[in-house]
């Protein structure tokens, strides 16, 4: 259990604490953590039935499930969630996608459970290798043979949603936000997981 109260000189602006907030990044922490219970309560609140307001997350099956959370309003090309899970170069790796109908790509991408909203070298290592391996496969299988112009990348992310998850025991991000990772060797290990 881990309990703190906010200081008042550090947090100057608000002291508010937002339920859907932090329910929301529970929720996320546990699909990072397949396995681990999260329970949140809010003793603000009363339901009518006395208890206190609060949800319980926990995810058998990890990235697999987050991906279905996300996808939910969208009509899946596949009915399984694709995913990979191993160890490259000491570093974990762990990868769920799924292709859609829509257009967009929808990719998530976190070190060590920490939110990598610009993304980094975990990102490249895995549309390298995702572009490596289903271009070798079109060449191989002859889909690109009456194909007039070069299939790139971008054409293999149309309609992916994907999470990425990396644990590395020294993360190097630009910037204090913490939200690109910067490790070189990081590119390589998901890149072979992908492929």
């Amino acid at each position: 259990m881990v309990t703190f109260k906010p200081d008042h000189e550090i947090f100057q602006q608000s002291l508010e604490f937002n339920y859907d907030t932090l329910a929301n990044r529970l929720r996320e922490l546990s699909y990072l953590n397949k396995g681990l219970t999260i329970t949140i309560e809010d003793k603000r609140v009363t339901e009518e039935d006395g208890t206190f307001k609060g949800e319980t997350f926990h995810s058998k099956e990890g990235l697999k499930e987050f991906i279905r959370f996300l996808d939910e309003n969208r009509e899946p090309l596949t009915s399984d969630v694709i995913s990979m899970e191993g160890e490259k170069n000491n570093i974990p790796v762990e990868v769920a996608m799924i292709y859609n109908t829509s257009y967009a790509e929808n990719l998530h991408s976190y070190v060590n459970n920490i939110n990598t909203i610009e993304g980094g070298t975990h990102v490249a290592g895995f549309r390298r290798g995702l572009t490596r391996t289903l271009k070798a496969y079109a060449e191989k299988s002859g889909m690109l043979k009456n194909l007039k112009m070069e299939i790139s990348g971008d054409d293999f992310r149309e309609g992916l949603t994907a999470v990425i998850s990396v644990k590395v025991q020294e993360p190097q991000f630009e910037g204090q936000t913490k939200t690109k990772l910067g490790n070189n060797e990081v590119i390589g290990a998901v890149d072979q997981a992908v492929g």
